[in-house]
């Protein structure tokens, strides 16, 4: 009896919240690759629900700097009502780093749904009309793939609003400059994909049935061309805090009154450190550091089980029994030893 029907049957038979991205590639994991995958869903989770939840969360306003008791302390050490201290400007520092979550969020979601949006239409067309208009494309893409994200963010900031934002200013600066940026990638990964799967079977029969081309891209080809966008996706979400942190943190973010930004935050934290004032500038890098890392092992981690050859080593370790015993372990070993023959 052959082991792909049966393979095949078994997916048709998993309940659909089990073919969600990050839950099939749980599901697949063992060992330190999904100790590394539920670290990063962690961090990644606890980022999201403090943006979600931040008016919940933060005793504070961002730019509040006063209560009815009076107005807060300058600098004051952790403790008392103030839990993680305040600035120099009297913020409180965990209201800061909440609210931040929020504007870091709305710069990935701006960033990368349009990175993704033109990039993919790009490359869709650009793999599978090809001719002068791909040549064309990639040498684009190229030229543009050798600016730097934080040199960009920089120029667009100076000039949507004059090197010192609003929010949507601040957001917008970063959300272009990302979005210039990384189009390439989608574009040359889409791109790739066409091409390999202008060429198969499925792709003709669409043709011979008089399909046209846009239906063929839309329907045929864009599912099958965007199964690493998720990995895609998470490396990017780093890439705009850095930089969204990168522009607060040279003094072109956004202004305190208008949003929370880490960046903004680490900027102003400089002169304390000298005074021994280390609060003010540890929790938001701190939240930087923990944001891109989380994201960055979730990314990792699907991009490795995305492989089917390390998968199947990893399973077929992991589920390794004595000699000559059967049944189920043995039977899911041979599966995902043909897996990985197929692949």
């Amino acid at each position: 009896m052959s082991i792909e029907p049966t393979i095949a049957a078994e997916s048709r038979r998993d309940p659909w919240y089990r073919r969600l991205p990050v839950v099939s590639h749980f599901n697949k994991s063992v060992g330190l690759q999904r100790g590394m995958l539920v670290t990063g869903l962690i961090l990644t989770s606890l980022f999201l629900l403090t943006a979600i939840f931040a008016p919940l969360i933060a005793p504070f306003g961002f730019s509040q700097i006063s209560d009815a008791d009076g107005s807060f302390p300058a600098q004051q050490a952790p403790g008392g009502k103030h839990l993680l201290g305040t600035t120099v400007g009297g913020y409180d520092v965990f209201s800061r780093v909440v609210w931040g979550a929020q504007t870091a969020v709305m710069v990935i979601i701006v960033a990368v749904i349009m990175s993704i949006f033109i990039g993919v239409i790009l490359g869709l067309v650009s793999g599978y009309i090809g001719g002068w208009l791909d040549r064309i494309l990639v040498v684009v893409a190229d030229a543009v793939y050798a600016f730097p994200s934080l040199l960009v963010a920089i120029v667009m900031a100076i000039v949507i609003s004059g090197g010192r934002s609003s929010l949507w200013g601040g957001i917008l600066a970063a959300a272009i400059s990302i979005t210039v940026v990384f189009i390439p990638q989608y574009f040359r990964v889409i791109r790739a994909e066409t091409i390999r799967l202008k060429a198969e079977p499925f792709v003709e029969s669409a043709k011979v049935v008089g399909a046209s081309n846009i239906r063929i891209m839309t329907r045929h080809i864009y599912k099958n061309a965007t199964r690493t966008l998720p990995l895609i996706f998470t490396l990017n979400a780093s890439e705009a805090i850095l930089t969204l942190a990168g522009l607060g943190f040279l003094g072109f973010g956004i202004e305190p009154t208008s949003a929370a930004e880490w960046g903004f935050d680490l900027n102003k934290a400089l002169a304390d450190t000298t005074s021994g004032i280390w609060w003010t500038g540890v929790f938001p890098g701190l939240a930087i550091v923990l944001t891109v890392v989380g994201l960055t092992l979730v990314g990792e981690s699907i991009n490795d089980l995305n492989d089917p050859r390390l998968r199947g080593r990893k399973k077929a370790a992991s589920g390794k029994a004595g000699p000559g015993t059967g049944g189920p372990g043995s039977a899911a070993q041979a599966a995902h030893s043909a897996e990985v023959s197929s692949s």
